[in-house]
């Protein structure tokens, strides 16, 4: 209620059930809105399909079959979703098993998450940015006591670092020094990324 006025609201109405056209439509939205995978976007058609039901007349609705003439069309290409939400973990700091979450979370098959695995210098270089963003080691305003740099190993692991990695890191005397170990991995393994 308002004042005095009793407020009335319209019932929800009941999207339509989808049919042949409506599915493919719905399909061509999302790529276009979002960056996704194959099987992300056929995840999202099937539970369309169970919220809206399917038309009547309608056969049966595949939608493996949308997302396969998707990816012949190239709008769905799972290796450049990969490179991309790879690419934009490692420059925010997340390390390499991060990265390996997000993809197999996204359905991302083994042989291309491998092929966009990041080799030890994209490594080092994402802990190094996320140790300069946090203010982690040597990139604090302060000399961290032992408790404080357990908990900046911790979050440096929790966001996908090695030990070895978050520890030398934490621990290292200087900037400079934290720059060092990153530059002797330059360009080990990192073709995936250019």
């Amino acid at each position: 209620m308002v004042g005095n006025e009793t407020v009335l609201r319209q019932p929800k109405r009941k999207p339509k059930p989808l049919d042949r056209t409506t599915l493919n439509d719905l399909a061509l939205s999302y790529v276009a809105r979002f960056s996704t995978s194959g099987a992300r976007l056929e995840a999202y058609l099937a539970r369309k399909i169970r919220e809206r039901g399917v038309a009547e007349g309608e056969t049966q609705l595949d939608p493996r079959a949308v997302v396969e003439r998707l990816v012949e069309l190239n709008y769905v290409d799972d290796e450049a979703y990969a490179r991309a939400r790879a690419g934009g973990l490692l420059r925010k700091g997340y390390g390499g098993r991060r990265v390996e979450q997000a993809l197999r979370a996204a359905g991302i098959d083994d042989g291309v998450r491998e092929s966009v695995s990041p080799g030890e210098g994209r490594s080092r270089r994402a802990a190094l940015t996320l140790a300069r963003k946090r203010g982690f080691g040597p990139f604090g305003s302060e000399v961290p006591d032992r408790a404080k740099r357990e908990k900046q190993i911790a979050a440096m692991i929790r966001a996908g670092h090695g030990f070895d990695a978050a520890r030398r890191l934490v621990e290292a005397a200087s900037v400079e020094q934290a720059e060092e170990w990153v530059d002797e991995a330059a360009g080990e393994g990192d073709d995936a990324f250019g």
